[in-house]
């Protein structure tokens, strides 16, 4: 959702009976991505702010796939 100063907020909510999707696979209900000055060290930041880093791993050194400790998988990747 657009704001009049030009950024951009998300929205989120909880799901009581929310079902965890599986990675890889075709179950999820959302996917994001996020830009990152320095993948390594953003994605350590996050590992220790509780998110995981599975096996699977499709994006090779372009980026990371990760998972929320609630159980969506989501991309960093090096600003470009």
């Amino acid at each position: 959702m657009g704001t009049p100063d030009g950024s951009s907020r998300i929205g989120f909510q909880r799901v009581e009976s929310l079902k965890k999707p599986s990675w890889p696979g075709d179950d999820k209900q959302m996917h994001l991505d996020f830009s990152v000055v320095d993948l390594d060290e953003s994605v350590e930041r996050l590992k220790a702010l509780g998110a995981t880093k599975p096996d699977h791993q499709p994006g090779g050194e372009k980026w990371v796939v990760l998972i929320d400790p609630v159980g969506h998988p989501f991309c960093v990747t090096n600003m470009a």
